[in-house]
């Protein structure tokens, strides 16, 4: 059994973390995103699936392709932004699952189950999503969480080929600080949780 983590790191992960729509100017280099994806790929997938694939937007043409998809109130911040991970899902992760998860056949359960693999390939590529974030605010990165994008043109853009698909933005760097808005309030235990 692992120990809890100490509180500064539990601040850094959630209690002071906060989302970011403003970066400073300094660059994130490709080691560290080498480095954040080492990390991140560590979360657990169903199946040990693994179906999340990440293009990392930093160069100015790509930067002016993914524009194009942005929503009006996301433009400005994301082409601001160091780099912008697109989390993307792989339709056909299944292809690697033999190597992946050699305890069983699970390649021909999802084959032959076009709407199974859709539910996979998003609802696991989100939980990947979701460790880059905690592995980038590990990393001393900050993040910018978005949906606010045309997906289609996404995948016109970066995924000419249909085989991937986007699901969700985040820009990434090192946050503005005093840029953040007030932080919102959460749902109380009572309202989202129930013990059954």
């Amino acid at each position: 059994m692992s120990p809890p983590l100490p509180t500064i790191a539990l601040e850094q992960s959630f209690l002071t973390a906060r989302t970011f729509s403003k970066f400073t100017d300094q660059p994130v280099p490709d080691a560290l995103l080498h480095q954040l994806y080492d990390l991140a790929k560590w979360g657990p997938t169903s199946m040990n699936s693994q179906p999340a694939r990440f293009v990392f937007v930093r160069s100015p043409e790509a930067k002016a392709k993914l524009k194009l998809a942005l929503a009006p109130g996301n433009a400005d911040k994301t082409m601001a932004a160091p780099v912008t991970a697109i989390v993307a899902m792989d339709t056909r992760f299944f292809d690697h699952l033999p190597e992946q998860f050699p305890a069983m056949d699970a390649k021909t359960l999802f084959v032959n189950n076009p709407a199974m693999a859709e539910g996979n390939a998003h609802r696991n590529s989100s939980l990947q999503g979701a460790y880059l974030i905690l592995a980038a605010r590990q990393l001393g990165l900050d993040c910018g969480p978005m949906s606010g994008f045309d997906a289609a043109k996404v995948n016109e853009q970066f995924f000419a080929d249909g085989r991937f698909k986007a699901n969700f933005l985040i820009n990434l760097g090192y946050g503005e600080q005093g840029s953040t808005h007030p932080r919102g309030p959460r749902l109380p235990f009572d309202t989202a949780c129930s013990i059954v």
